[in-house]
């Protein structure tokens, strides 16, 4: 058994005002102590709460990784004492051990405060979530919340995201022959790097790894990673009303598939354009620069584990952009859309993209689609995300086929009829 006593700079609970010390004891020269529930902090009036208690160890655990229960000083901090008998402290220690998972091994010990026996309980885990009574629970303030399933699902994924980051796992079976070079070089340029070997550059990438390539070094920068990843593909097709229109898969290095993708979504939907000055700029009726973060984006955050493609699917009123992989670490569309936040799930691939400028900043994907296209929405199918731009109905089409037509005539007028004025034109040509 031990004296707790009040002392100044006493790390944690139990608390005076802020939970570190009595209320000016120096001062006054008083040695009552104050107890205040908190986060790190539960107090149970005495062991016939053994399982309620249990409960709050496992709940600070969840939040906090480390806290203290005391038996013998009620929830409003009056210290009233415990009956310890011999076997108590071997009882408490042992109840502890039986009933949470995983296992913990806190310091149990009879301690006297005010003159009265206690027991005091210090705890430390890291292994979250845990579990009391089959059940896992989360320290809110003083309370004890449960875990919902989907709460659980979250902290477990946050746990294991490293070990769950298929671009930073070796390829087994990849060796740096299996790189392409040129591919390599171009990409240093674009990152205004330079080249020295192979091995040598994808060493300062941190694509490689004790002489072993990472998946991100051979799904980027591959010969042919479908070797490798069978399961890293794109699949684009057009669909008319009942029927498959045109499909292609195509395989290759990410680089290589981000512009396949691009150049399918261009030749598949409306091409208009409009005049600078007079020169002919191509506008499709999707913006480009929104597509292609969206295709960007399906390639960067998608779940390399599933066996699956990135699909692009063109239908007469949509263009639909799906990867494999739910939104990663918990991440809900309303957040997405709302506050711009991201979480990723290829934070190595993606570092990639953004040392070329292929991403410019970090959770502003979604922002500069829906400045681009309002009308884009995010769904979340059958283990799939989906961004599905509008395309323009055949009225807007229309007006643009019109507004198009114009403005060839005045540019075939321009040329055919030099140095005529602008009031001239107008009149000959009736608008």
């Amino acid at each position: 058994m031990f004296l707790v006593t009040p002392q100044r700079n006493r790390p944690g609970p139990p608390v005076s005002n802020q939970g570190a010390q009595s209320n000016s004891c120096d001062e006054f020269g008083s040695d009552i102590m104050e107890f205040i529930e908190n986060e790190t902090l539960e107090l149970k009036k005495s062991t016939s709460l053994l399982k309620a208690g249990i409960k709050s160890i496992v709940a600070i655990l969840n939040k906090n990784r480390e806290g203290k229960l005391y038996f013998g000083i009620t929830d409003e901090g009056r210290i009233v004492g415990q009956d310890i008998s011999n076997s108590t402290i071997q009882e408490v220690s042992r109840t502890i051990s039986d009933n949470i998972e995983p296992k913990i091994y806190p310091k149990v010990n009879e301690v006297e405060i005010e003159g009265k026996k206690c027991v005091l309980i210090e705890f430390f885990g890291t292994n979250i979530p845990y579990f009391a009574y089959g059940k896992s629970y989360m320290r809110v303030g003083d309370e004890d919340r449960p875990l919902s399933a989907k709460e659980l699902e979250q902290m477990i994924l946050r746990k294991n995201q490293d070990k769950l980051k298929w671009d930073i796992e070796v390829c087994r079976k990849a060796e740096f022959y299996d790189i392409n070079s040129e591919k390599l070089q171009w990409f240093l340029k674009e990152a205004d790097l330079e080249f020295d070997s192979v091995e040598e550059s994808l060493e300062k990438l941190d694509l490689a790894k004790d002489d072993k390539l990472l998946n991100a070094a051979v799904i980027l920068f591959g010969k042919n990673p479908e070797k490798f990843f069978p399961n890293a593909k794109l699949r684009c097709a057009v669909f008319g009303v009942e029927d498959i229109i045109d499909m292609h898969d195509y395989e290759g290095d990410l680089f290589h598939l981000i512009k396949k993708a691009e150049e399918y979504i261009l030749a598949n939907i409306h091409i208009g354009m409009r005049l600078e000055g007079m020169k002919r700029i191509d506008v499709p009726e999707i913006d480009k620069d929104a597509f292609r973060e969206a295709i960007i984006n399906a390639f960067s955050h998608r779940d390399y584990n599933q066996y699956d493609s990135v699909n692009i699917a063109v239908f007469k009123d949509r263009v639909e952009i799906r990867n494999p992989g739910l939104l990663y670490g918990g991440l809900t569309i309303e957040e997405i859309r709302k506050n711009k936040i991201s979480r990723r799930r290829n934070d190595l691939i993606s570092q990639m993209f953004h040392k070329i400028h292929f991403v410019e900043r970090w959770g502003r994907g979604i922002g500069k689609i829906l400045r681009k296209e309002p009308r884009t929405t995010f769904q979340e199918i059958a283990g799939q995300f989906w961004t599905v731009f509008k395309r323009k109905t055949e009225e807007e089409q229309r007006r643009i086929i019109e507004g198009l037509t114009k403005e060839k005539s005045i540019l075939d007028y321009i040329k055919n009829n030099p140095g005529k004025r602008m009031p001239q034109i107008a009149k000959i040509l009736g608008i």
